[in-house]
């Protein structure tokens, strides 16, 4: 039977399915991992983890006589900074997205010098902790070793693509999410600023993920030599490719570690707060959101509750009553990207009496991450995004809770597909393009919709206000503490 492996590389997991060619799941595995955190701000990880694991799960999913596997697809968190030498082996762990807030100095300076104003109409997006240019900046600047032997940028895609092939490519889309080296209007590279920011640094050739990128060199855990693989992409637009939200109108949510909103529009559209960025698929334009934590915060609510199970605390949460008891939680426990655009926005949970439970706590975190899902489909709509459609996809669609509670919240209804795996289905969808012609809707269909209760528009509505007001009231406080976190200062 011939199947196509899709792995993708997650903030806290690597995944991988084997799906045959009607679309089928034939299995599936996970390898769970943590970012390292060296200092306030700065989320790395080792590059060499990533394909470790993707040998390891490839060598589980393929170790069966009945499969030939005729592709591979991939995909991975990002936009993340993975600097190699000559010999294509790492400089340093990687910086990954917008979860690393470090580069804040070279973000003022580079609009500084190239002009805030000329980036954004250059590039469709301002300089923020999403963006990689500024990290190349940090990196030269601070690590100048490193940055001597570096020679080439990847991402986990692309790293794997490498790995597999020799090839140095990476897709159109990654490459919009490098603020301030592309140009989003025509698409290409630009050569001065990247000079200005990277000297020395070779920019990749650019082609769109589910090209070709090259043939598997030598054999690996059951991938045999010329077997193709894909350039790949970015996990939350792979996402929306795996449940069919990556058409004109579609808005895909993407529930995970962090929250990923995707906008597909048919033009440009641009705004200060949100990022514009190339599409999954040739023609495609998009304008995107992502907020800096969701699912790590009910995890680190697990934790903190003696590692209790995410089902028991799901559980608790549904008894709580809409609104959490009186409480509201701003969820910035990394800093804030869209629409706050805020690194040193920090955590806040309000309205705390002795009478609140753990349940009303997990509860106050599911309604903050939908409250943020409602601040920036709002930014988006006055942005002029094109909305007709909502997906959702992703393990946070387990269960049906958290996406009935951002449906509560948003008054808005979401498409829940057949298989909602994510990524690493989608990075197979793109692969198997590579020897046939798949559709996805038949790959996977609509299966579910989940409609707002309007019993809970009214609490909700008060909310969402208490939500906006409490990030303004406190916005000095949670800055200030921010800055005693980055320099260690233990008191005022």
């Amino acid at each position: 039977m011939d199947v196509v492996l899709g792995v993708d590389v997650g903030t806290s997991s690597t995944k991988g399915v084997v799906v045959d060619a009607a679309g089928r799941v034939l299995g599936e595995a996970v390898r769970g991992h943590v970012v390292d955190r060296p200092r306030p701000g700065h989320v790395e990880m080792d590059a060499q983890v990533w394909w470790d694991e993707f040998v390891s799960l490839a060598a589980e999913l393929l170790d069966r006589d009945d499969i030939t596997v005729r592709a591979v697809g991939v995909s991975g968190m990002g936009p993340c900074t993975l600097l190699v030498d000559d010999a294509g082996e790492p400089v340093r762990p990687a910086v990954l997205y917008g979860v690393d807030t470090r580069a804040g100095e070279q973000i003022t300076r580079l609009n500084g010098e190239l002009g805030a104003d000329t980036v954004f109409r250059r590039c469709g997006s301002a300089l923020s902790s999403q963006a990689v240019g500024p990290k190349l900046a940090w990196i030269r600047e601070r690590e100048p070793d490193a940055w001597a032997r570096a020679r080439r940028l990847l991402m986990p895609a692309s790293w794997l693509a490498h790995r597999l092939t020799g090839a140095y490519v990476l897709d159109l889309h990654s490459a919009s999410q490098c603020t301030p080296l592309f140009d989003i209007h025509e698409q290409r590279w630009i050569p001065e600023w990247a000079e200005h920011v990277a000297p020395g640094i070779e920019l990749p050739p650019l082609r769109w993920p589910g090209d070709e990128a090259g043939r598997v060199r030598t054999s690996v855990a059951g991938i045999p030599a010329g077997t193709p693989v894909i350039v790949g992409t970015i996990d939350a637009w792979s996402e929306a490719v795996s449940v069919g939200g990556h058409g004109v109108g579609d808005l895909m949510l993407m529930y995970g570690t962090t929250m990923f909103l995707v906008n597909t529009v048919d033009r440009l559209v641009t705004s200060p707060s949100m990022w514009s960025t190339v599409g999954a698929l040739p023609g495609t334009r998009c304008l995107a959101g992502g907020m800096a934590t969701s699912g790590a915060v009910t995890d680190w609510l697990g934790h903190l509750f003696g590692d209790v199970g995410p089902g028991v605390l799901f559980d608790e949460a549904a008894a709580s009553p809409a609104g959490a008891n009186g409480l509201v939680m701003l969820p910035y426990f990394a800093g804030e990207r869209t629409p706050v655009m805020d690194p040193d926005a920090r955590g806040v949970i309000a309205g705390l009496t002795l009478g609140h439970t753990r349940g009303d706590l997990m509860r106050a975190a599911l309604e903050a991450t939908a409250h943020g899902v409602r601040h920036n489909v709002e930014t988006m709509l006055t942005a002029g995004a094109d909305i007709r459609r909502i997906v959702a996809v992703g393990g946070g669609t387990r269960g049906g809770l958290w996406p009935q509670i951002v449906s509560d919240v948003t008054g808005l209804e979401q498409v829940v597909a057949r298989t909602t795996i994510g990524a690493s289905y989608g990075a197979a969808f793109l692969a198997a393009g590579l020897t046939g012609r798949p559709d996805i809707t038949a790959w996977n269909p609509p299966e579910s919709v989940v409609r707002p209760d309007p019993a809970t528009a009214a609490v909700h509505g008060r909310r969402f206000a208490q939500y906006r007001d409490l990030y303004e009231s406190t916005t000095a406080l949670t800055h200030a503490l921010a800055h005693d976190q980055r320099t260690g200062r233990r008191t005022g």
